[in-house]
């Protein structure tokens, strides 16, 4: 875990250097062959995708394109190893701190790794994740679109789970981001891009509960792809982490410099009382929630701590 090297910058400042950090990866500059279900993590062993490529590929909807408008697969300082944040979650709505927290990761990433991030995504995720409060994928999908495209300068969102009509795993969808970006791109120039997940504190807290997720999707999620984790309210992170020992060099903590504790199910609570939003969520994202009549059903035995039931 990463806290201790957490600093502050004004915006005048210049940069600083890069503080000492123990990498999470040492990438080889020759990546497999596009059909090959083996690729090479960061510590040097073979990374074994949960699903094969013809998987993936077998799973990708009809008409899907991958989001790479604000990918930049041309590094600006290539003494870094490029970076992908992916943030899987419900986003039932998206809220302000959703957004904050790509915005916090990457201020932590750039300040306080050996990392250059290269991209950032939001991976909503489909109607088969049974959940109360989930409103459907399509409209979450394009409020996250919405929020990312008029809010944020690298946010994109990606469809690919959105869109599945079975439930897909974390891990899964860690796999066909590697797929779409080490595998068919190639990588960064010519580098393997380290792919990691970016979740609240919540969600890490599952992670360390026996029985909610299970033992190989945590190894290959935090094993074999690393998780950066923001600070949430009322998350015991020291104990959660507790229970995660043996990955704790593959998490990157960011606490909240500026507390937000905004979720997506208060701003349903405050819905279903005909009470404001504003400014809790971006504008256009509460005139699409208005015009489509959203969220006015009972879901108040709904938590919204993501996808946090793992175990098959």
């Amino acid at each position: 875990m990463r806290a201790g090297t957490f600093r502050l910058f004004s915006s005048q400042a210049s940069r600083p250097p890069t503080p000492p950090l123990r990498r999470l990866s040492t990438l080889r500059n020759n990546l497999p062959a596009a059909r090959n279900t083996t690729t090479k993590n960061n510590k040097n062993n073979n990374l074994t995708m949960v699903a094969t490529p013809e998987t993936i590929e077998a799973m990708t909807p009809p008409g899907y394109n991958f989001p790479e408008h604000r990918l930049r697969l041309q590094q600006s300082e290539p003494d870094r190893e490029p970076l992908v944040l992916v943030a899987p979650g419900s986003y039932s709505p998206i809220t302000f701190l959703h957004l904050r927290m790509a915005v916090m990761a990457a201020d932590y990433v750039r300040y306080n790794t050996n990392f250059e991030l290269i991209g950032s995504y939001l991976s909503p995720v489909s109607d088969a994740y049974k959940k109360r409060g989930l409103a459907p994928a399509c409209h979450r999908r394009r409020m996250c679109e919405i929020a990312a495209e008029q809010t944020s300068r690298f946010l994109m969102v990606d469809p690919w789970e959105a869109e599945q009509t079975a439930y897909v795993p974390t891990a899964v969808v860690l796999d066909h981001f590697e797929h779409e970006i080490n595998v068919k791109r190639g990588g960064c120039n010519g580098k393997r891009v380290r792919i990691a997940v970016l979740a609240g504190a919540d969600l890490i807290n599952t992670m360390s509960q026996p029985g909610v997720w299970s033992p190989s999707d945590l190894r290959h999620i935090l094993g074999d792809f690393g998780a950066f984790v923001l600070e949430r309210a009322g998350v015991n992170i020291d104990e959660a982490l507790g229970n995660l020992k043996e990955y704790e060099d593959q998490i990157y903590y960011i606490p909240q410099v500026v507390p937000n504790d905004v979720s997506s199910t208060k701003i349903r609570l405050l819905l279903r009382r005909n009470m404001s939003i504003d400014y809790l969520i971006p504008a256009e994202v509460i005139k699409y929630i208005e015009e489509h009549g959203l969220y006015h059903e009972d879901d108040a035995a709904t938590n919204d701590k993501g996808k946090e039931k793992e175990v098959q």
